[in-house]
């Protein structure tokens, strides 16, 4: 009976590692598709991944050191991005944590950004992301930017 009741727990605790492995995937599979369609210009692309009232954010310093935030709409990145040269955006990402409740998810995920085979700037990506009819979405994007 010991055996068993130990049996069952392995498999309960396997099963939820395992769901918890496969949700981890599905969102960075998400992420990974946002940057997969910025290095091929695709906005249709890039606008799939995200929900209909998503948010874009950016936190910046000016040269004094002052921080700003500035919000971006996402129609007007996806138009922008599709309008470079496939490959001129190439944001290249780690991802770092990933976070999970149900339907919500957060990931935190430094990066470098290249921009025309140069080095633009770097720092760190904040997704939140929900799933939607099954699919995951990001909801909000916020980033840090440093040269």
């Amino acid at each position: 009976m010991k055996k068993f009741i130990l049996l069952m727990i392995s498999c309960s605790l396997y099963g939820a590692t395992s769901m918890a492995q496969t949700s981890d995937e599905a969102v960075k599979k998400t992420i990974n598709r946002l940057f997969d369609a910025m290095r091929n210009s695709d906005s249709v692309e890039i606008l799939s991944v995200f929900t209909p009232d998503a948010i874009m954010q950016s936190i910046m310093n000016d040269k004094e050191g002052k921080t700003s935030l500035r919000k971006n709409q996402v129609q007007q990145f996806a138009s922008a991005i599709g309008k470079m040269a496939k490959g001129a955006a190439d944001e290249q990402i780690e991802f770092e944590t990933i976070k999970l409740d149900g339907e919500l998810a957060f990931a935190w995920t430094p990066y470098r950004f290249i921009l025309n085979g140069k080095y633009s700037h770097s720092g760190v990506d904040a997704f939140c992301l929900v799933k939607l009819n099954g699919e995951w979405k990001i909801q909000y994007l916020i980033d840090t930017r440093r040269k």
